[in-house]
């Protein structure tokens, strides 16, 4: 795994074209993986690249929050009848729970159910199945080890635990303290958990994204992915 810092500042321009990194029609599907820990950047990043990429947007993370929302709401849920659709707005049997799936309770609880083999084992079905055609950017904790172990580009995303805290109390308005105690415990299961663990895979390129804007690292993954499109893998 190679490891990349940076440490100057650079601001993402509308110069940054789709056409600019969009490999042509011709060429095979591609799939870029972002993995990492809660508050690394994974979706404003993930969702920023695949635009930029004109490629499809996966936010695997938003399928476990589905599942803890149907839990709560159902112990006894089955997982094949959810029905999760992962769009402009995300839904759960035909309602739209992208605000509802986004509560520190839900949150809590989808890390707890993403343990769980047979949970792990049905959404993982149902994101294997969509990655298998078109051109996907697709985020979580195990899209290059275990999801998507062929992407043709893998990236594992860190930042500094107080500054993963911050951002996160910064969207949420939360208390700091709360949401770093809260993370602390979610690492620990991530990465301690006998199933797919949060571990970065073997030839994943590490961007450290404590000291870095987001569009600092849209930019830099985004010509990670032009290189891998040439032919030439990361640079």
């Amino acid at each position: 795994m190679r490891l990349l810092r940076f440490h100057t500042r650079t601001s993402l321009t509308t110069s940054l074209r789709c056409a600019e990194f969009r490999h042509p029609a011709t060429f095979s599907p591609m799939i870029v993986a972002i993995d990492g820990p809660a508050g690394a950047g994974k979706s404003t990043v993930a969702r920023a690249v695949a635009q930029t990429l004109s490629f499809t947007y996966l936010d695997t993370g938003a399928m476990y929050r589905c599942v803890a929302l149907a839990r709560m709401r159902d112990a006894d849920c089955d997982l094949d009848s959810l029905k999760i659709e992962l769009d402009d707005a995300i839904t759960l049997n035909g309602e739209d729970v992208s605000d509802a799936i986004r509560t520190p309770e839900v949150t809590e609880l989808a890390s707890q159910v993403a343990a769980e083999a047979s949970v792990r084992a049905a959404m993982a079905t149902r994101q294997a199945a969509l990655l298998a055609s078109g051109d996907w950017v697709a985020e979580g904790r195990d899209i290059g080890t275990v999801i998507a172990p062929h992407a043709e580009l893998k990236i594992f995303l860190t930042a500094d635990p107080q500054e993963r805290a911050r951002r996160r109390a910064e969207q949420t308005g939360r208390d700091l303290s709360e949401i770093l105690a809260e993370q602390q415990d979610r690492d620990r299961r991530d990465g301690e958990r006998s199933l797919s663990p949060l571990v970065a895979a073997g030839d994943a390129v590490q961007l450290d994204t404590t000291t870095l804007s987001a569009d600092e690292v849209i930019r830099q993954i985004a010509e990670l992915a032009a290189a891998a499109i040439n032919g030439g893998g990361p640079q």
